[in-house]
């Protein structure tokens, strides 16, 4: 892509485009297993938070701000694909706590591997100030974001 071609792409897109890239390379880990791409996202994130720390709904809601009843899907379809499972947490029963199953846990290594494989291509010719910007201004970009939203709500109920 030429130099001005480049800077004539909004950022918006450009994330967009990066993101297509991301999705048509991934390396899909277990075809064949019937799950979408944010199901896949959300077991690695349960398979790897589990690891440290108890996981529950609203953590996977937060992490990937998706709503409630989004999250509740996606779990109901990776317990009912057996990679998951729900148990009661023992302080308080109203909340499950989220954990792999065997099925799941057998692919944590094979899902680590692609993920340092996508990493160290991403980050391919990039120095690690680079990296450091390019982090704080996505994360800026998600604050930013999330803070709109969060005034919309807020305007919304001021008109109900």
């Amino acid at each position: 892509m030429q130099e001005t071609q480049k800077s004539e792409i909004f950022t918006s897109g450009l994330i967009h485009m990066l993101s297509n890239k991301m999705k048509r390379h991934n390396a899909s880990w277990e075809e064949g297993d019937g799950l979408t791409p944010i199901q896949k996202h959300v077991l690695k994130f349960v398979l790897f938070e589990t690891m440290n720390r108890e996981v529950y709904q609203k953590d996977i809601e937060e992490e990937f701000q998706i709503r409630k009843s989004t999250a509740t899907g996606i779990l109901q379809l990776l317990e009912k694909n057996g990679f998951i499972s729900r148990e009661y947490n023992e302080q308080d029963a109203r909340f499950k706590r989220i954990v792999p199953t065997s099925k799941s846990e057998a692919m944590r290594f094979s899902i680590l591997e692609d993920i340092r494989k996508r990493e160290k291509l991403l980050l391919k010719n990039c120095s690690k100030e680079q990296v450091e910007v390019c982090r704080t201004v996505l994360f800026q970009m998600l604050d930013n974001l999330a803070q709109c939203e969060k005034e919309d709500k807020e305007e919304h109920k001021k008109h109900e």
